[in-house]
This record gives C-alpha cells, sequence and structure tokens, in this order.
C-alpha cells in the first residue's frame, strides 16, 4: 500500500507526460505480480462495488474527525471530492500498514463489500487509523470508488509495453480482452509474442496543419484533392488475421465501443488498412457532434444504444493493402485503391463521374443511396471538383449547412506522412462563430486551480431572463482568471453543491464551432467547443446576445452577433 500510495503522488504531482510514464514503469518493474495485477486493475478505471454509502460515510467522518456533520458538509462543498475531505479531516496519524496492494485489498477492502454495517464501520475506523494522511487519501478513493488520478490508460499502456518489451499496440490489444486482476492473467498480458503485434499495431495518424493565407497561394487547383472535412473521430480499421480492430487517433483501442465499424472488416480483405472518420449519421447524412457524444466514453454499446444513434465508418484513405504498406505511394493512387476496396466491400458498380458536374447541390455528400449496402455502415469520403478556387470557397462557406467543418486539401502526389508535417495537408476550416453572454455560475477547477473558481457558466436572454447557453473554461490569462475569481467570491448569489451562482455584471465574447438543438438543456440548444475569446469590458449585461440571435445559427440565419466587432 505504500508503494501504491507513492506512485498516485508521483503521478498526481506532475503533468509531464514522461514523468508519468517513468514513475509507471518504474513501479511495474519493482512490485511483485499479484500487486501489479491490482495497481493496473485501478489504474485502468476498473473498481470493486461500491462499499460504503456517502451519507454512512459523512457520518463516520464526523465521529471519527469529531467535527460536527455540518462542518463536514462545508468542508466537502468547499474541497469537491469526499475522499480527500476525509483524508483532511481525519486526525494526523504517522503508522502504515506493512501490506503489499494486493495483500491489502484482500484484507481490507474486499471484505467491505459483504460485511454488515456495523462491522463494516468497525473495519473502516480501524484502517483509517492505521493509515497516514496521504495513504487514508488513496483508501478513501478505493472505497468511495472515485479513484482517478491524472494518467491516460494510453500512458499506462506504454509503461506496461516498455516492461514487457513489446508494441504499446499489442498491449493496449490485450488490455482491452478480458482479465481479472490475478497473476495469471498479469503474466498472460505481459508476455511477450511477436505474432500479435502485425495484428494489432496502428499507423501513427498524418495530420492536416491550418490553411495560413489564401487557397490561391498553393498554386494549381488541379494539384489537390478536396474534400469535406468532417466532424467526427478520426480513426483507423484494421482487419489482419481474420480479426477486426478500431483504432481512434488517441491511441486507444474503440472495437467495443463501435462494434458496427468492426464488423466492416468482415468485408474487407485480409491485411487491409483504412484511414477515415466515425461520424454519426442518419438518413444518408451527418448528423450534429452531440449525437456522437452519447457514443463516446462507453467501454461498450448495447443495440438499443446503437439503433439510436447509428454511426457510420466515413473513408477517406488506404495505409495497407493485402498486407503491403501504402504509405509510401501517392494519393491519387491510394485513392483508387480504396474507392475499389470500398466498391467491393459494398457490392456495387462504380457510379460513373460524368464530364461536367454541379458543385453546389443540396445533397452533394456521397454516394447516391440506390447504390450502396445501407446496412453496412462504410461511406467514401466524397472527392469534390472545384474547376477553381474561387468555385472551391464557394462550397467552403456552405460548411455548416452540410454539418462540416470546411474543406481538407490534400496535393495529389503526397505521401502519407507521420504526425503533423506541413506542405501536403490543409484544413481550410469555417470561422468560428461567436456570441456574447453573460457570466452567471462558476464553480473551483482542477489540479493547479483547484482553489480557484475557472470552470464558468454563461447565460443569453430569453425576454426579461438569462438562461444558461454554455460552460467554458479556458481563454482568460492568469490574470484575468485572479479578477474573475475574487468577483465570483464577493458576488455569491446562491450555492448548489460546488457550484456557485454568481450576480450577472461581467460580458465575455464567445467562440464556439456549432450550435444545435438539443433536449439536454433548458435553453433547448448545444454549442460544439465554447471556449473565451475575450473579456468584454465595453459591454454591459444588457448587450448580451439573445436566444433568439443564437438559435438562428442553427439553420445559418443571417442574425449575428456584433461581438467580433470591436
Amino acid at each position: 500500500m505504500k508503494r501504491f500510495t507513492q506512485l498516485f503522488q508521483e503521478l498526481d504531482e506532475t503533468n509531464r507526460t514522461n514523468e508519468k510514464v517513468t514513475a509507471l514503469e518504474n513501479y511495474f518493474r519493482e512490485v511483485s505480480v499479484p500487486t501489479a495485477a491490482w495497481a493496473l486493475y485501478f489504474l485502468c478505471g476498473r473498481k470493486v462495488p461500491r462499499v460504503v454509502t456517502s451519507t454512512n460515510l459523512r457520518h463516520w467522518i464526523s465521529e471519527e474527525s469529531g467535527f460536527p456533520a455540518w462542518l463536514v458538509e462545508e468542508c466537502y462543498e468547499a474541497v469537491g471530492d469526499l475522499a480527500e475531505t476525509a483524508a483532511l479531516l481525519l486526525p494526523e496519524n504517522e503508522s502504515s500498514i506493512a501490506l503489499p496492494l494486493d495483500e491489502f485489498v484482500q484484507a481490507r477492502l474486499l471484505p467491505l463489500t459483504t460485511l454488515p454495517d456495523m462491522a463494516k464501520k468497525s473495519l473502516l475506523l480501524q484502517t483509517w487509523r492505521e493509515l497516514n494522511s496521504k495513504e487514508r487519501l488513496v483508501w478513501n478513493k478505493l472505497i468511495t470508488g472515485s479513484f482517478r488520478v491524472g494518467v491516460a490508460q494510453t500512458l499506462v499502456v506504454r509503461a506496461l509495453a516498455k516492461v514487457a518489451g513489446i508494441e504499446p499496440a499489442v498491449m493496449a490489444h490485450r488490455l482491452a480482452g478480458k482479465w481479472e486482476p490475478t497473476a495469471a492473467d498479469f503474466q498472460r498480458l505481459m508476455n511477450p509474442s511477436e505474432n500479435e503485434v502485425e495484428v494489432a499495431r496502428p499507423y501513427p495518424f498524418y495530420l492536416a496543419s491550418p490553411l495560413e493565407g489564401t487557397a490561391e497561394a498553393l498554386g494549381d487547383i488541379a494539384e489537390w484533392q478536396c474534400e469535406w472535412k468532417w466532424d467526427g473521430i478520426r480513426a483507423q480499421l484494421i482487419r489482419r488475421q481474420g480479426e477486426a480492430l478500431v483504432w481512434s487517433r488517441g491511441d486507444e483501442m474503440v472495437t467495443e465501443m463501435f462494434p458496427e465499424v468492426a464488423d466492416i472488416g468482415q468485408v474487407l480483405p485480409d491485411g487491409t488498412v483504412l484511414d477515415g472518420e466515425i461520424l454519426a449519421w442518419q438518413a444518408e447524412k451527418p448528423q450534429p457532434f452531440a449525437a456522437l457524444q452519447r457514443r463516446l466514453g462507453r467501454k461498450t454499446a448495447g443495440e438499443k444504444l446503437r439503433k439510436e444513434f447509428p454511426v457510420v465508418f466515413l473513408a477517406y484513405d488506404v495505409l495497407e493493402c493485402d498486407g503491403a504498406d501504402w504509405r509510401s505511394r501517392p494519393l491519387a493512387e491510394r485513392r483508387e485503391r480504396l474507392e475499389k476496396i470500398v466498391a467491393e466491400a459494398m457490392d456495387f458498380k462504380p457510379v460513373e463521374k460524368p464530364v461536367e458536374k454541379k458543385l453546389i447541390t443540396p445533397d452533394l455528400f456521397l454516394l447516391a443511396p440506390s447504390t450502396i449496402r445501407p446496412e453496412l455502415p462504410l461511406r467514401l469520403s466524397e472527392v469534390l471538383s472545384p474547376q477553381s478556387w474561387s468555385e472551391l470557397g464557394a462550397l467552403q462557406k456552405e460548411s455548416r449547412e452540410r454539418a462540416v467543418e470546411g474543406i481538407m486539401l490534400k496535393r495529389r502526389d503526397s505521401v502519407y506522412g507521420v504526425g503533423r508535417q506541413r506542405g501536403n495537408w490543409w484544413k481550410w476550416k469555417i470561422d468560428p462563430l461567436v456570441m456574447d453572454a453573460v457570466l452567471i455560475g462558476a464553480q473551483r477547477g482542477h489540479g493547479r486551480r483547484a482553489s480557484l473558481y475557472t470552470d464558468y457558466t454563461f447565460g443569453v436572454w430569453q425576454a426579461d431572463q438569462l438562461v444558461p447557453v454554455a460552460k467554458a473554461y479556458s481563454g482568460l490569462t492568469d490574470e484575468e482568471i485572479a479578477v474573475v475569481d475574487d468577483f465570483v467570491r464577493k458576488n455569491t448569489v446562491e450555492k448548489f453543491g460546488p457550484i456557485r451562482s454568481v450576480k450577472p455584471e461581467l460580458v465575455f465574447e464567445l467562440a464556439f464551432e456549432a450550435v444545435q438543438e438539443s433536449t439536454r438543456h433548458k435553453a433547448g440548444i448545444a454549442v460544439r467547443f465554447p471556449r473565451i475569446n475575450r473579456w468584454r469590458h465595453d459591454k454591459k449585461i444588457a448587450d448580451a446576445d439573445t436566444l433568439e440571435t443564437v438559435r438562428a445559427l442553427i439553420k445559418g440565419g443571417t442574425v449575428a452577433s456584433d461581438g467580433g466587432e470591436p
């Protein structure tokens, strides 16, 4: 337990990725296999069933600390985490339980899942009294089911892969399977195997750079492949050795999250890797990103969820074909092969392109519905055919109406590179939307900002009331954050748990990518990627936008905020 607590501190006290990976690597090299198995279990976000109710825990914290229940509640509201509140309020203690993590879990944590309340209380208090404050914090997080530390599973994967001497993709592949916190399963996870590498490994993603200057400066438009910039999540679909896997750009295996995308692999030739985008998709058109968000963050997707929020894999590149790496071939050749792969998978004959193609049409998205098998969630990203940069510019202005983020420009002779390499791939995004909104609520931040009010709620006018329309926490300088924090503390109107409602007085310009109808929000709309653009010291709250103004942007209306003006 002592070494696991040390690891928790090391991970919590740094924001540097390499330092986190090093701390994890050192830990897994040092501890025993049974201990490592349980540590991995908790670090991957798994937990035992909740062993104590929050009501009982608050009551026992009050009894053990000697502080009245109301003061415990006030402290919890200020801290925002019950496990940390308990660790801070309990009497100081310098002792420690000399048990490795696996034995500690077996002796103290797992029994709490079956004991009656009084016996549970006795064991819990005994454990508190035998741990120091740092170990108590970890213990409290385990018993409350809130063990979270600032480390992504991708970093755990990297560390374990280094210790085992295998590819990170292989380790991620194994962790995505079934395993329990046992010594046998941990040894299986760490056993080197060369045969798995080619099955699981994705390719590094090639990333586009934001377009600087004008598109005309890129030269002859005939040298560029133009596509829509889709608003989904980037992914690779891998079909190798009879297995289909789906990887996100964040080095996360999302096969179970999007099983219908993995099913596409059943109709792809073995030894194929496609690059593309996972999109929310209905009626042969992309849906708002908010629909896709309902699928994100879930380890699995049940039939009901898949039916309610269907997705497709929109392919726009082939990285591997017949087991051979195609990344060094020119884009034009890769595109030709991609069209053939998709056509064969969809079991249709490619539609011959007309000599002249109308550029601006209401349904210029993909292949005609009559030529595809809609039950297979595979589509081909359309290549646009503008005759000039001005024609492409006209299309780019239609982006929001088409639920896309702009235009992708890829040099036809470009190879598929690694990372963000400037020059061959550009993203020509539309300008963000803006609105002027009033600060109406605030909450403390996280990490180094845990003591400051940095998570803000903003409202716009509906008749004579301000209704919440967006939350944002980025865009202000440290100096501005300090001023707003002071304002929040001095102008709090009401408290709702950790959230403070504040006197409406400060106006900010918010930038965002899109807005759509939403039944989940009081205002009836949801904005995409809101962030603070600037503090409007020159405006009073009466100058803030109305809900009607923001709602008009859903359909690309002409009514817009003057927030972009000086």
